[in-house]
């Protein structure tokens, strides 16, 4: 559904409820402009809450004397957007949750909103132990955009940030994306990662999309753009940090087979992908050579998001060419082997049927721009995006 122009994502609001009815305080994380605000006042406006937005002057002065403030809104949620700008303040609010304990309130206490997840997970873990759940709010997922009637194929041209899906066309969503890879660099990194030179992330980004999809190597990477490898590695953190690039780590159980050990990188978002490489419409995208990575990545953060904590990713190659795109672990096996395909008449590869033999994994589907789910060979089952978020997120949810 979309109320004016916001798009309303009932699954993850359901899920921010139920993590609040269970834990004192629960942190949101997500890259800018990608709905946790409008999803936070959402929220906070159903439970009577309070909202401070920790970038306005009048908001931080709230908390001239943090503790004494939380302390005197005791049995309410308060909401505190950017808080990765008071790193001091978390001391604060373990001291105002143990008391909330103390006098009864156990859950629903604080809602944490930040834009990068390591500083925010370090504070937390650190500070806020056993008090905090967290909850990573992604673009726009197909079924919330068709929902809102917004089609699939705009979706993975615009991407889900929701002012990209929601602009009157093309053109005007690529410029807002442009935009926003322009305020990440000039502000973003500057702010996360002072020392770091933001032109040669905006470089590193450039190259990554024109590599959607493919093994981390990061000595032709540095060789490309003239630094060391150990600083493309700090360079790639910065950018997994701030929640716009992925890194699939490779399966690498004890196979005794010669496994690939480096990560793939993907642009998590693919109408940022589309933006680094000017692509513009559906159609330069369709004969563009990234096509089939983009929607590969789109995929994959579909999949990854609808599983939840409940299933880990993983990539799965051989130096032999079997290969699966995205397995999801559980209990530490192998549980489902997904390949990727943007064909609508695919044929898995025989290095797909290889690879589910050798991890042993019967659960095997084909993930393509079809119509409606089918059997294939080889225990294989064909379906469409949608459906197969929904099958995920219905089974990892039990």
């Amino acid at each position: 559904m979309i109320f004016g122009m916001l798009i309303v994502r009932p699954r993850f609001e359901s899920e921010l409820n139920a993590a609040l009815d269970r834990s004192p305080a629960v942190v949101m994380l997500g890259p800018r402009q990608i709905g946790k605000t409008t999803m936070a006042r959402h929220v906070a406006a159903q439970r009577g809450a309070l909202y401070l937005d920790l970038e306005r002057p009048a908001d931080l002065r709230t908390l001239a004397d943090a503790d004494a403030f939380l302390r005197s809104q005791t049995g309410r949620l308060i909401v505190l957007d950017e808080v990765h700008r008071v790193p001091d303040l978390f001391a604060q609010l373990r001291g105002a949750i143990d008391e909330r304990r103390r006098t009864g309130g156990r859950t629903g206490q604080f809602l944490l909103l930040g834009s990068a997840s390591l500083d925010l997970i370090q504070h937390t873990s650190e500070t806020l132990a056993g008090r905090v759940a967290w909850l990573e709010l992604g673009p726009v997922d197909p079924r919330d955009a068709s929902d809102a009637g917004i089609g699939l194929d705009r979706l993975w041209t615009r991407g889900g940030f929701p002012e990209s899906l929601l602009a009157p066309d093309d053109a005007a969503s690529l410029s807002w994306r442009q935009d926003f890879v322009r305020s990440y660099l000039e502000r973003d990194v500057p702010m996360f990662a002072a020392r770091l030179p933001a032109s040669l992330i905006g470089r590193l980004w450039t190259m990554l999309a024109h590599n959607q999809g493919q093994l981390l190597n990061a000595a032709r990477l540095a060789r490309a753009l003239g630094v060391t490898a150990p600083s493309i590695a700090r360079y790639v953190d910065l950018l997994v940090d701030l929640l716009l690039v992925r890194r699939l780590a490779p399966w690498s159980g004890a196979l005794g087979k010669r496994l690939v050990r480096a990560p793939k990188l993907y642009i998590r978002d693919c109408g940022l992908l589309h933006a680094l490489l000017e692509i513009g419409d559906l159609q330069a995208l369709l004969g563009h050579p990234v096509v089939g990575e983009s929607w590969e990545g789109l995929v994959i953060e579909t999949l990854v998001a609808s599983a939840g904590a409940a299933a880990r990713p993983f990539f799965y190659r051989t130096h032999d060419g079997a290969e699966i795109d995205l397995v999801f672990e559980r209990a530490g096996l192998p549980w489902l082997a997904i390949e990727i395909k943007r064909s609508s008449a695919p044929k898995p590869r025989q290095g797909f049927h290889i690879a589910c033999d050798d991890l042993a994994v019967a659960r095997r589907w084909l993930v393509a721009p079809v119509e409606r789910a089918y059997p294939t060979g080889h225990g294989v089952e064909v379906m469409p995006l949608a459906e197969a978020a929904e099958r995920l997120e219905a089974e990892t949810s039990r």
